[in-house]
């Protein structure tokens, strides 16, 4: 399985976040529209992301619900019939949600920086620190510390959840 090092949390302001992540010389890699199919699984999280009609991963992760920086470890495998990989898990697994989400993807050294606009959620920023074979999580958890002070990240604006979860855990309007 391969790891990183993130970190979530809610964002008020998302265009003094991008000028400051910008400051610091990430550069933007790309922005996506994805759509994560949740399946009901027991134990870590299994989605299909799909990025359009024939493309598309699946992704098996297992993460820790806690604020702060954590260990992520994942699984991905390329998805070339979306539509019909999505139909298979739909109907063996059952489909606990769907995240919807408009994702700018900016890269700084091994960082990769997310602006998430979730739909029915608001504004989010993600780092994901890669870390490669040898390297401790603990050199990835600073980088996210450094990385959060330097992009004037508050603590307490810190969410511990996955999107999945803050879906299926909101309280309905009423």
């Amino acid at each position: 399985m391969s790891r990183n090092v993130e970190v979530k949390a809610q964002v008020a302001d998302v265009s003094s976040l991008r000028m400051r992540i910008e400051s610091l010389g990430a550069t933007v890699a790309e922005e996506l529209h994805q759509t994560d199919t949740f399946f009901t699984i027991p134990f870590g999280r299994l989605k299909l992301r799909e990025f359009g009609i024939n493309s598309g991963e699946l992704i098996y992760y297992l993460r820790p619900d806690t604020p702060g920086p954590k260990v992520s470890r994942y699984t991905r495998a390329p998805v070339t019939s979306v539509a019909a990989m999505r139909d298979v898990l739909s109907e063996s697994l059952g489909v606990s949600a769907i995240v919807r989400k408009r994702r700018m993807v900016f890269v700084l050294n091994d960082t990769r920086i997310h602006l998430d606009q979730v739909e029915d959620l608001g504004a989010f920023m993600e780092l994901e620190v890669v870390l490669r074979d040898t390297q401790a999580v603990a050199d990835a958890t600073r980088v996210a510390f450094c990385l959060l002070d330097a992009l004037a990240i508050r603590r307490s604006d810190l969410v511990s959840e996955a999107y999945v979860d803050l879906i299926l855990n909101r309280v309905p309007a009423s």
